[in-house]
This record gives structure tokens, sequence and C-alpha cells, in this order.
């Protein structure tokens, strides 16, 4: 193995997993950040803030699944008056995507490793023309699962067509398994990388390694993507992966994309779970890794929306 360990350290990448400090921060100095998912239009947006409150839980980001595409445009602007406000960064997810378009393999057993991609020229057209228009009405963060949208998005980004500050948060339907791909994933554009939610502590710590960017990490995982509850983990992760965003899916609870007025109620009890479960996160950390050093709210570096 020696010579592929010398190939790879030429490349500036791990050749080993490992659990060695990572002395990389946030911007504002912060080790971790808390993300809330799954915020599925303005009335949760307001649950997840009125139990926030009620729990005392800072919340750096919210994101959103069922798509741009599927928000009215007074529908996004609430959410970006919300996420001004309160100084919260909003991340909405881009459609249409692989399993919603008329294709069937995203839908087959084998198919599925097409993940949330987009097929063919149209539907890219169709994603970036959603991504411009979140960014008119205000937003500032959008979660694409296709590497090649990331890199023109990345591009339209660098000539102007898109704001400057615009956050591209990879989607868990397009992990970085390891520290090569992560590094890929960070040249092409991506701001924040979502990663596999069943890595271990040594794995993540190698990715961490290999990229600066913030790595997003479920703690607790749906049960679609395995359905892990790892809060006993959260110190040896900053440890080992800082900066990181840690996130708060619900195990035993539905799969509610594309969501809407049908399954508002369901989407409302489970964002004020998810602020539940971000409260017992909070206090695990406090008892056992208090001198892990939390961001600040309303950070520069977060895609806080920006609205006229």
């Amino acid at each position: 193995m020696k010579k592929t360990h010398q190939f790879l350290s030429k490349l500036k990448l791990p050749t080993e997993d490992n659990l060695e400090p990572s002395k990389k921060t946030f911007p504002d100095g912060g080790e971790y950040r808390i993300e809330i998912p799954s915020v599925e239009g303005p009335r949760v947006f307001r649950e997840v803030l009125a139990a926030a409150k009620e729990l005392k839980v800072p919340i750096h980001r919210v994101s959103q699944g069922s798509g741009i595409m599927l928000l009215q445009r007074s529908e996004i602007s609430e959410m970006a008056r919300l996420g001004a406000e309160h100084r919260i960064e909003v991340c909405l997810f881009v459609g249409p995507r692989a399993p919603f378009e008329t294709g069937a393999q995203a839908l087959s057993v084998g198919g599925k490793v097409i993940g949330w991609q987009h097929r063919g020229a149209d539907q890219l057209v169709y994603a970036i023309e959603d991504v411009r228009r979140a960014s008119d009405l205000g937003i500032r963060s959008v979660l694409p699962a296709d590497l090649g949208l990331i890199w023109v998005l990345h591009e339209m980004k660098q000539k102007g067509e898109l704001p400057k500050n615009l956050v591209l948060k990879s989607y868990v339907t397009l992990p970085a398994a390891n520290p090569a791909t992560a590094k890929v994933f960070e040249r092409a554009g991506v701001s924040t990388l979502n990663i596999p939610t069943d890595l271990a502590p040594a794995q993540i710590g190698a990715i961490r390694q290999a990229v600066d960017i913030p790595i997003d990490m479920y703690i607790e995982v749906p049960d679609n993507f395995g359905g892990f509850v790892r809060y006993y983990e959260m110190p040896k992760l900053i440890r080992a992966a800082a900066p990181i965003y840690f996130k708060f899916g619900l195990r035993n609870a539905p799969d509610i994309y594309p969501c809407g007025l049908h399954l508002e109620e369901t989407a409302v009890r489970m964002g004020r779970e998810r602020i539940h479960r971000a409260r017992i996160a909070l206090d695990l950390l406090e008892e056992y890794a208090p001198e892990s050093k939390m961001s600040p709210l309303g950070s520069k570096d977060l895609g806080i929306p920006e609205i006229s």
C-alpha cells in the first residue's frame, strides 16, 4: 500500500481513517451549528420558531425538501421574510428531480442510484429556473442533488448570474462518502457538504482532513436513510469534523415529500418534535462537551435571505 499512500498524499488526501482533532472552524470561530430540516412552508417555519423560543433552541439554518417549484411566490417571500427577521438561513430544495419526473428508473429498486438528479437538458433548465425564482425573491441558500447542476450554479455565481453569496448545500441523496469525492464536490462549488448518514467518526474525520467546507451530519436520521440515532456521538463528531451542521431528522416518522396542505399538520408536529430533539442534543453537549463552541446566530457566511 506504500505507493498508494504516497500518491494520495501528493493529492493532499488522507491515507487512512482517523480521529485527529479538527483545527478548522466556521469563519466566526464556531465548531457546530443547528439545522432543522423539512421545514415545508411558512406555517411550519412559524411553528418551528415558536417551539425554538419555548425550548431555547438556537437555529442557524432551516431547510425544505419538497422543492421551490411547489411553493407559491408569496410562500417563498414569507419564508424569506421570516428568515431575514430572525437571522436564519433558509435553504430550499431545487426541483424538479428524478423521482418527480416521468421516468421510472428512480422508483425502481436497482435504479434508485440516480437519486434526485435532473434527467436531460430540459430538466436541468427547469432546475436553474427554480433557483433563479427563489433568489429573485431573496433566498440565498438552495439544496441541489445533482453535481452538474451544482457546477452550473457555481459558474453562474462567478459570472454574476446569481448572487455570489448564494449557498449551495449538497443533498443527502448526493453524499460524499470519502475524502476524494468530498474534494471533487468542494471544487465544483459546494458550499456545505452532506455525507452518508452511517459513516463512523473516523471516516468523517478523514473527509474533514480533505476539505475546508462545513459538513452536514444527521444526528437523528429519517428511516428511509437508515434511522440511526447518534446523540452521544456528537462530542466526538465535533472533535473530528468541525465545522459541522447537526441536523435533526426523525426516526419512526412518515416521508412527507412532497408536502402540502394535505400533510401540513403532520409537518408542523414533526417540526416541533425536531426542536425537542435539538434541545435534548444541546443538553447532552452541555454535559459531555461543555468546551465545544457553537457559532453565534446570524453569522455573515450564512445564507440569510435578503429582502428589499
